[in-house]
């Protein structure tokens, strides 16, 4: 089964994300993920790659696609995958389309999983991250006390720089938040609109428990 998740940030996509993984047996495939597994095979895409993100430019949308190529050729994904995080954009989703056509591969179910914006305000304001392992979690979840180890790899320092190994994201305030969020509306949108013209689309409540969710996501993919 080959799985897309779309949808605002905050609305709780990572934590789908590790529960479809679990129950559907699929490679969960994130853009960063990929970018830095190119990096790291030293091929002469991986290199392509390492020099555009070396002097601090955004990697193009082409070279984007031959990334993505790339990963969903190889041998690992024979139970399928879950991309998270691609495409959020119009353009990426006409030429993912054409993509897939290519390589003959094609996507079960597109899952857009919204919630209401003062509610991801809401989430967001208390989201903290983990230097260490890059888990994203929420205060919300801890009562009253600030964790100071991470709940998921128990780390207290990042073991590269020695910094605390939670904190707050510099993005992570109301401001640039709601900005996100129209960004999402604007670009990430209509590109979801766009697989809805070839592939299964559904959208899911994001409110609730993750469990809540979690049962929405298994009734539409069952």
């Amino acid at each position: 089964m080959n799985i897309v998740i779309m949808g605002p940030p905050g609305v709780g996509k990572g934590t789908q994300s590790h529960g479809i993984v679990d129950t559907k047996g699929v490679v969960h495939i994130s853009t960063g993920d990929i970018l830095r597994m190119a990096i790291r095979s030293g091929s002469e895409l991986g290199n392509k790659v390492h020099e555009v993100m070396n002097i601090g430019d955004l990697v193009s949308d082409d070279l984007m696609m031959e990334v993505i190529k790339e990963r969903l050729s190889q041998d690992d994904l024979g139970n399928g995958w879950l991309l998270d995080g691609f495409p959020r954009t119009a353009v990426q989703a006409t030429a993912f389309i054409a993509m897939l056509g290519e390589i003959g591969q094609t996507i079960d179910t597109v899952l857009v999983v919204r919630a209401p914006a003062e509610e991801i305000v809401r989430r967001l304001n208390g989201r903290i991250t983990c230097r260490a392992c890059n888990e994203v979690m929420n205060l919300v979840g801890f009562g009253s006390s600030r964790p100071k180890f991470c709940p998921f790899c128990g780390s207290e320092k990042d073991p590269e720089r020695g910094k605390p190994a939670l904190y707050q994201r510099a993005d992570d305030t109301e401001e640039t938040i709601r900005h996100r969020l129209e960004v999402f509306r604007k670009k990430t949108l209509p590109a979801a609109w766009l697989l809805e013209e070839h592939y299964p689309l559904f959208e899911i409540d994001g409110l609730g428990t993750p469990e809540e969710v979690a049962t929405r996501i298994a009734e539409v993919m069952n």
